[in-house]
Formats: structure tokens, C-alpha cells, sequence
């Protein structure tokens, strides 16, 4: 069994995964966020090829530790993802994980165009890499 990350985002959702171990996170894919109904079909489909038991979802609070609009709308998100699936989900503060995996990117030479579509898969392996380092 193995535990998935997600990092939300308005137009992509970044997709991390675990090793059966549970000590290393990769980067998987990023699905685009709409339609939903694709989006959700896609992550059923993950869900059963990996044999995910937790999905983990970035929660993008504010420096201060407030919820922001971001928040707010991860919040909803979470709401409508437990009545579609029925993994448990937690949520783990990402405050800058997507800064943290620009720099990871522009440091691995990866150009600015292909940045952009790795950008979200690498923030959710970052999130579900530093889960894992917690269970530890």
C-alpha cells in the first residue's frame, strides 16, 4: 500500500506517490483540474493501479498560519474528494512547497517552458516526502 500527495491547484493538480516502504516520494503526473468528472476519473484510476490507503492534499495557509482564499478553496475541494472516494485524505501545511520546488527545478537546469508542467508533480512529491520524513 502506498500513500499519494496532491498538490491542489485552479488549472493543475500535482500527483506525487509513495514507495510500498513509505520512505520515498516521486513526482507521478499532474492531471488538469477541470472538467472535475476527468480529473476525478483519473485520480479513481491511480488510486486502484498503485493501491493508495492515503491521499495527502497540500493545505496552502497563509505565512501567519491564517487560511487564505487558497486555503479556503482546498478546504472544498477536500469536501467534495470525501464524498467521491473513500481513502482517508489529510491535509499537511505546504507553505512553499511550490517555491521550494522552483528552486529544485531552475537548480536541475530544467528550461522555463518545461518547468512549468513539472512544477506541480514536483511540489506534491516535495509535500508527501516531507509526510513521510514526519511518520519516521
Amino acid at each position: 500500500m502506498r500513500i499519494l500527495a496532491l498538490d491542489h491547484g485552479t488549472k493543475r493538480i500535482g500527483v506525487a506517490v509513495s514507495d510500498e516502504m513509505k520512505m520515498i516520494a516521486s513526482p507521478l503526473e499532474y492531471i488538469p483540474a477541470e472538467p472535475f468528472a476527468d480529473f476525478l476519473a483519473r485520480l479513481k484510476e491511480i488510486i486502484r493501479e498503485k493501491e493508495i490507503e492515503l491521499i495527502v492534499i497540500g493545505m496552502p495557509r497563509n505565512m501567519d498560519g491564517s487560511c487564505g482564499p487558497a486555503a479556503l478553496k482546498v478546504q472544498e475541494f477536500v469536501a467534495v474528494l470525501k464524498d467521491a472516494i473513500t481513502i482517508p485524505i489529510k491535509t499537511l501545511d505546504e507553505r512553499l512547497t511550490t517555491v521550494q520546488a522552483q528552486r529544485c527545478l531552475i537548480q536541475g537546469n530544467v528550461r522555463r517552458e518545461k518547468r512549468k508542467e513539472k512544477v506541480d508533480k514536483t511540489a506534491a512529491a516535495i509535500l508527501l516526502q516531507s509526510y513521510l520524513d514526519s511518520l519516521g
